[in-house]
């Protein structure tokens, strides 16, 4: 709970979304959080309540398409006296729009805990820096696993032995954006141990365009896979001579997320910056 002992007021955006709605639920089952605003984009559920939509009792909390209207009304829980607490937005939207909606939640003092993937690296740089300038607590999260956390450890750790090494992501056919961004964030896990992999020993021809994946500036090959059916898995493969080395992390349901999630909006109104990672709040 807050430093009051008052729940933490939680907004979700993306409300209806698989995500979202496993997020309301998780919200909804704590006594430590209560859900203050559902902010969906579906038009024909507007003014319906959360809870009857997603199977759950009513919440007395009405889907909104209005993103920053619903800000603006949380925004009048964070208080003046720069005790950094206040309201938190969690977003598991589309990658097209999250940007925007990280710095419009930086803007209005609300907390953003961003789980939509697709976030470049100079968007990341500009919003750290309006972050720290606001001294407002955000987070952005490629994968709230604990497990994948401990994969991107042992990746990196593992780097520093092998010169050859590939990535491998597969995730359901509604993914807007690849590699994920998971996939991405452990590649740079990866390359902070060593700058260069996957020496050329012959002439390489791809017959079809893709077909050895794409190639990151360090020589690391991210391949993505799109099938319904998946949730979210990736493997990391290393190689040498007389030898492969592979991890992997499997995602069989998504309330695998909601432990990380939960963590995050409890701690995040403790910073004062943006994160960047499940790591940096562990």
């Amino acid at each position: 709970m807050s430093s009051d002992n008052q729940p933490i007021p939680v907004l979700v955006a993306g409300a209806l979304g698989r995500m979202g709605s496993e997020v309301v639920r998780a919200i909804n089952s704590s006594d430590e959080y209560q859900l203050v605003g559902a902010i969906d984009n579906q038009k024909d559920k507007e003014g319906q309540d959360i809870g009857s939509l997603i199977g759950l009792d009513p919440l007395d909390v009405y889907i909104s398409s209005d993103f920053e209207g619903s800000l603006c009304s949380a925004s009048q829980n964070v208080p003046k006296d720069g005790t950094n607490n206040g309201a938190v937005l969690v977003d598991f939207t589309h990658p097209k729009v999250a940007y925007n909606h990280t710095r419009t939640a930086i803007a209005y003092g609300v907390h953003p805990v961003i789980g939509t993937t697709g976030i470049t690296s100079e968007q990341l740089d500009d919003l750290s820096k309006f972050a720290e300038k606001a001294c407002l607590g955000s987070a952005i999260i490629p994968n709230f696993s604990v497990g994948m956390v401990l994969l991107q450890q042992a990746a990196s750790a593992a780097a520093r032995f092998y010169e050859f090494a590939e990535l491998t992501e597969m995730h359901h056919n509604r993914k807007a954006d690849a590699p994920s961004g998971t996939c991405i964030k452990t590649a740079e896990l990866i390359e902070e141990q060593r700058s260069s992999f996957n020496k050329p020993l012959v002439n390489e021809e791809e017959f079809i365009k893709g077909s050895r994946g794409g190639c990151r500036s360090s020589g690391l090959r991210l391949h993505s896979i799109r099938l319904p059916g998946l949730v979210a898995h990736q493997k990391v493969m290393f190689g040498s001579n007389g030898e492969t080395f592979e991890l992997s992390h499997n995602t069989i349901d998504r309330s695998a997320y909601m432990p990380g999630v939960l963590l995050v909006v409890k701690k995040i109104r403790l910073f004062n910056k943006l994160v960047y990672g499940l790591e940096k709040i562990l």
